[in-house]
């Protein structure tokens, strides 16, 4: 894909934020200026830090740009916040077919020796809407070599060119294709999970909703998943503004996703509104604290949960939305997924 060009703002706000996030927690706190109490909780001094930084150099909210632009100002700072490429050992694109033509796909084989291991089929995040390949990069690498799987991470179709459920399509069509192809991508057939962050955590759960016979995933990885698109669950009234993703941004992914309003009812869109859980594959699902998507994803846990579904929910109390793209900048966000490759690890390991 086309690498993105940083202009000398952007390299700036990359080396300020670096050099900020390597500072001494306390220096930080010094920093960061006060932490204000939400919901018996205050953002870690690291994140503190870093939305004051944010709120002094302020830049238009995507949701006020064009779809384009949009795209264009989440891809550059894909590339400031998740630093430098970390080593794979084989990264390839991979072309896997579709009904339409081609769907975009991009392999880290942690194995290229030919030993088989389990894959993770991943899905970015982006409201459905902005991200790709690139804006996912260092989640996969860092995936990739802290779990010891293989990682297929996925370029599905975007709204508001293609709506709902093309997205879903796309999640399901990689999946299927990992299992049918899952020797020559380096994985065992009955050792694929799905995942990925918010929006790509709504298509993993929504995956395993739809293939429960047959070969069905492993194991669902879910960060801050998207689950409920028919209402607002309360934490989007305490974190949607001031915590990166706000509550404008959020009603701007869904008019550009939806084709009708009627389809945020379609559990295909909203996996948290499903009749039934049972039989779903093993889950661990990663909230942050200050993140308006954190009650709906902590809900679809405790759905799980209460269908007979091992799950473990582990909420960051202290981290924001999109923690998981951070891997170039500070220390919190690079630990909370060193956590979650642990539990992908283990999870594909049985």
């Amino acid at each position: 894909m086309e690498q993105v060009r940083l202009g000398w703002r952007d390299r700036l706000d990359g080396g300020v934020a670096r050099a900020a996030g390597s500072l001494p927690v306390a220096l930080q706190r010094l920093l960061g200026g006060r932490r204000a109490v939400v919901d018996g909780a205050r953002p870690h001094p690291e994140v503190q830090l870093m939305l004051r930084l944010m709120a002094l150099a302020p830049r238009p909210s995507f949701e006020t740009l064009t779809v384009g632009d949009a795209r264009a100002q989440i891809a550059r700072q894909a590339r400031v916040f998740g630093g430098r490429p970390l080593p794979v050992p084989d990264v390839r694109e991979v072309a896997i077919p579709a009904p339409y033509g081609v769907l975009p796909a991009r392999l880290y084989r942690v194995h290229p020796d030919g030993q088989a291991g389990g894959l993770l089929v991943y899905f970015h995040g982006g409201g459905w809407v902005v991200g790709d390949l690139d804006s996912a990069d260092n989640v996969c690498r860092f995936l990739a070599g802290n779990a010891g799987v293989s990682v297929l991470s996925v370029d599905y179709r975007l709204a508001p060119e293609h709506r709902f459920p093309a997205a879903v399509e796309d999640a399901v069509t990689a999946f299927d294709f990992a299992v049918g192809h899952a020797a020559s991508l380096g994985a065992r057939p009955d050792a694929v999970a799905v995942g990925g962050d918010s929006a790509g955590g709504n298509l993993a759960a929504v995956v395993c909703q739809l293939r429960t016979a047959g070969e069905r995933p492993a194991f669902q990885l879910l960060f801050y998943p998207a689950t409920d698109l028919s209402r607002k669950h309360g934490s989007v009234g305490l974190f949607g503004r001031g915590y990166f993703l706000t509550e404008a941004q959020i009603d701007w992914y869904r008019e550009h996703y939806l084709a009708a309003p009627a389809d945020a009812l379609d559990p295909r869109a909203s996996p948290l509104l499903a009749e039934d859980l049972a039989g779903l594959p093993p889950a661990y699902i990663a909230t942050a604290g200050f993140d308006p998507l954190r009650d709906e994803g902590e809900r679809y846990g405790q759905r799980l949960r209460e269908s007979g579904v091992p799950v473990e929910v582990r909420r960051h109390e202290q981290l924001v939305h999109a923690f998981v793209n951070a891997t170039g900048v500070g220390r919190t966000g690079r630990a909370a997924l060193r956590e979650a490759a642990a539990a992908l690890r283990q999870g594909l390991a049985g």
